[in-house]
């Protein structure tokens, strides 16, 4: 019999789990905090914060621990400082990469992700290093079996002065200026439209194609590795890997 324990196996799997919920809980936990101070506590009449309660209740975050993080950001409870930084760097080929992180610590956050950068063969840059090449947006997520039709979604569209729609996968994707993220939400509220999802993001004016497989898997590995990081809310990236190599990738991983 080989030398191990079926109950030591279910343990082992069982703190991974943990472990992971805990990761998670803790980046959802920061983005609560953040979006309060920013804000306010009401998520009637703050958008982000609202989006940031929503998907910790997805993800069954306690309710004790969101309530928590809501009286954190706005000073009621006292806890962590936490600060937003931008962290740029580039990966192989040329990838422009951002980092979103909330931390309560520069000094351990900034080494920690440039030794993620430099293990997948990229470097860690200064502010406005690769800032420049990607745009603020807010970005909203409606299922499209729930929605109208895209004529119909169209005309919402430019009723509510939104920039852009278009399809993503099973979903429509409305696009607008980061300035008017929260105009725009209310807006689609306003028509009760199932919004599956709504974040700011750091969208790319312009792609890299990485089309050899070596370098594409270093791109996705480091992209992999900086969103595992515990201070790490979003990272966004220019790279453009080719559908039939992305699935060859994902089949023998």
């Amino acid at each position: 019999m080989a030398g191990h324990s079926h109950s030591a196996n279910i343990k082992f799997r069982k703190d991974r789990v943990d472990s992971l919920r805990g990761k998670l809980f803790s980046k959802m936990a920061k983005e609560i905090i953040s979006a309060a101070r920013e804000g306010g506590g009401d998520p009637s009449m703050n958008l982000r914060l609202r989006y940031a309660i929503d998907r910790a209740k997805k993800c069954s975050m306690p309710r004790d621990n969101i309530e928590r993080a809501v009286k954190k950001g706005t000073g009621e409870l006292a806890g962590e400082s936490l600060e937003e930084v931008l962290y740029e760097g580039y990966a192989v080929a040329g990838v422009a990469v951002l980092v979103e992180a909330l931390t309560d610590n520069r000094n351990r956050t900034a080494p920690d992700l440039r030794h993620m950068f430099e293990k997948r063969g990229g470097n860690l840059g200064t502010s406005g290093s690769v800032g420049f090449l990607f745009e603020r947006h807010g970005i909203f997520l409606i299922p499209q079996e729930d929605a109208p039709s895209e004529d119909d979604l169209m005309e919402i569209v430019l009723e509510i002065e939104a920039e852009d729609l278009q399809k993503d996968g099973d979903a429509f994707e409305i696009r607008t200026a980061a300035s008017d993220f929260h105009k725009v939400g209310q807006a689609l509220a306003a028509k009760q439209l199932p919004i599956s999802e709504m974040r700011l993001a750091w969208i790319p004016s312009s792609t890299v194609e990485v089309a050899d497989k070596a370098q594409a898997e270093k791109v996705l590995q480091l992209i992999s590795d900086l969103e595992d990081h515990d201070d790490v809310q979003a990272v966004s990236a220019n790279y453009d890997i080719p559908d039939e190599l992305l699935a060859e990738i994902e089949a023998g991983s």
